[in-house]
């Protein structure tokens, strides 16, 4: 199965970013889509980050 991607709203063309995969369980650097990515559950980091 491939996973679909995608890159964040304030990034413009040629600048660093991230990309987060649909499901919100990675995150990458979107000028290498190939290399590694992140595991993370964005959800619970996101309710860590607001408490």
């Amino acid at each position: 199965m491939t996973s679909t991607w995608r890159k964040s709203t304030r990034s413009s063309n040629g600048s660093d970013c991230v990309e987060v995969r649909n499901d919100l369980s990675a995150i990458r650097d979107s000028k290498n889509p190939t290399g590694p990515s992140l595991a993370v559950d964005l959800r619970a980091l996101s309710r860590h980050l607001k408490g």
